[in-house]
């Protein structure tokens, strides 16, 4: 009978852990309240655990201390959305416990279960019951009083909490009646059950496949340098560019990304206006090319076979690159100086956003860096830690434009050293506009957070979108293929026609104060789609100003705001 986890064993129950969430990520997705097409708790947790199982992969017969750094610190830079945040803090509390022993036994186990609850709540500024931050709780509750009572067998104590995690998870519609009502339980609950599940099995011996694929692990890796033969795994290194023949929109965009990440790794997607530049690393470039011409034609098609280039030529090539520059340099300048790096503002900004005209729109307000993502796709910590440090500035703001993102912004906050970081609790894109408009470069710090973080105060926001399943919420009866008009506290108004909606949404939105309403239309709108709603709107409030703007975003018809 084993009734202690060592390195090895907790190795191989993390991993088979990571592997059981990976594997109901969609389902897990489907639980989201909300009928919308980008349900993504289940991804978000997914390509968290999975950040860290990376590192822990490649970890061969790991002391406790190793293991450890590697789950809390993958988990951490990894995660993405509130979801993903909660369950790295969750990792990072339990690890912070058991790193310093050799073995786990089940008072141990049950005060790793204590911390990781501690620790989880305090990422969280206003902890909501009926989550998967309940049904932690709950089992932490009853590990602290199994191991009191004296309980001596590991397996039955997994077992146990197991049963009362289905027991909390099932009564998470009791606490959020919003879950009731569309008849689900908690996903971010529902996903760390499958992870605990999952790690049982490898507890119990169960044969598992704990090998990772690139495509588990989420690679983003984007070095083309050349490895020597015995690290690589594909041997061509294919690259070439789409002339896009149709819009490329985000789902094609991320739907592609996922196909080049199921025959091969070193994944480069960039996407830029009618073009778009790939790079891969596979053993097959015909399929890669192949499912390019899909998009449009294609040029500058180059297929090296890195397992046959040597090393000590390429750097060769490099020295003579690198000379031929600062001879050129030379002869402009008549002596050779180094880059001279941008200089270095008191203030930048980084915004997370999504179409090509909201990202020009940041732009042209002075935000330095944006992060591609938002509804669609939540980044990760790290994505927004890299964001940062790219701005040079001795303070950086960060707007993360969406509810589901400030937590990874706020994990972030703490992960960069050599520079300030202020989080402004950004929940949607016109927030985020709202808030670098107000910015004023006169003031200090402080004075710019006080301000910016008021004025987002007045800013409604509505968004129309589809809805991809029959449900219930907020008493409001949902078909699949509805239009939603979703506001800052839930659905304002549904229906079959979409103009309805919008008006219907406005109308929910607009009181006395309001004097602007920005309208910002998505990439399946037309510009003579957007004007008709402007109009309409316009004659039904004369007395505001109103905007419209092409976002060019996926999936959302219309974001609008009110203020």
């Amino acid at each position: 009978m084993v009734n202690t986890i060592d390195s090895l064993l907790l190795q191989k129950m993390f991993l088979a852990g990571a592997k059981s969430l990976e594997s109901k990520k969609e389902w897990i997705n489907e639980l989201n309240v909300f009928p919308v097409p980008d349900g993504d708790t289940g991804t978000n947790m997914t390509m968290t655990i999975m950040s860290a199982a990376g590192e822990v992969v490649k970890l061969q017969q790991p002391e406790m201390p190793e293991l450890c750094k590697a789950i809390s610190s993958g988990s951490l830079r990894g995660a993405r959305g509130n979801s993903g945040v909660i369950l790295s803090q969750l990792l990072r509390g339990f690890t912070k416990a058991v790193k310093e022993s050799e073995e786990i036994d089940i008072d141990l186990m049950a005060t790793a279960c204590e911390k990781a609850v501690e620790s989880a709540y305090k990422a969280v500024m206003k902890p909501k019951e009926g989550t998967i931050l309940t049904v932690a709780k709950g089992i932490s509750l009853k590990a602290r009083a199994l191991a009191d009572e004296g309980c001596d067998n590991m397996q039955v104590f997994i077992e146990e909490l197991i049963k009362e995690g289905d027991l909390v998870l099932s009564q998470t519609p009791e606490l959020l009646p919003v879950l009731k009502q569309a008849g689900v339980v908690d996903s971010g609950g529902q996903g760390l059950m499958e992870a605990i599940r999952g790690a049982y099995d490898a507890f119990m011996g169960k044969e598992i496949d704990y090998s990772l694929d690139d495509k588990s692990k989420g690679s983003s890796e984007s070095s083309t340098t050349v490895s020597k033969e015995a690290d690589i795994k594909y041997g061509y290194c294919t690259e070439f560019i789409i002339m896009l023949n149709k819009n490329f929109n985000i789902k094609q965009e991320m739907d592609f990304k996922a196909y080049l990440e199921s025959i091969g790794d070193s994944i480069v997607v960039v996407a830029d206006d009618n073009i778009v530049k790939v790079h891969v690393h596979t053993d097959d470039p015909g399929m890669a090319i192949q499912k390019g011409l899909f998009f449009g034609q294609l040029s500058n098609i180059k297929i090296d076979n890195m397992r046959l280039e040597n090393l000590e030529k390429i750097h060769k090539e490099e020295a003579k690159v690198e000379e031929a520059l600062k001879a050129q340099a030379a002869e402009s300048n008549n002596e050779v100086s180094e880059p001279v790096p941008a200089e270095k503002k008191p203030y930048g900004f980084v915004a997370v956003s999504v179409g090509a005209g909201l990202d020009e729109i940041f732009g042209s307000l002075g935000v330095d860096t944006i992060i591609s993502g938002g509804q669609t796709m939540n980044p990760s910590t790290e994505d927004i830690v890299n964001a940062i440090k790219g701005v040079n500035a001795d303070t950086v703001f960060v707007l993360p434009n969406n509810k589901n993102i400030i937590l990874a912004a706020n994990q972030a906050q703490y992960l960069v050293e050599d520079k300030t970081v202020v989080v402004i609790p950004t929940k949607t894109i016109a927030q985020g506009i709202t808030a670098i408009i107000n910015f004023v470069p006169d003031l200090s710090v402080e004075d710019n957070t006080d301000a910016m973080t008021e004025e987002i105060g007045h800013v409604k926001t509505g968004e129309v979108t589809y809805a991809v399943r029959d449900t219930v919420i907020d008493d409001k009866e949902i078909r699949q293929g509805d239009f939603m008009g979703i506001g800052d506290s839930g659905i304002l108004a549904v229906g079959a026609d979409m103009d309805k909606v919008v008006n219907d949404m406005v109308a929910e939105m607009v009181d006395d104060d309001t004097e602007l309403i920005s309208i910002y239309y998505g990439e399946d709108v037309t510009e003579e789609d957007a004007a008709r709603v402007a109009d309409a709107i316009k004659e039904q409030y004369s007395g505001c100003d109103v905007e419209v703007q092409m976002g060019g975003q996926p999936i959302y018809y219309y974001i609008i705001s009110a203020e």
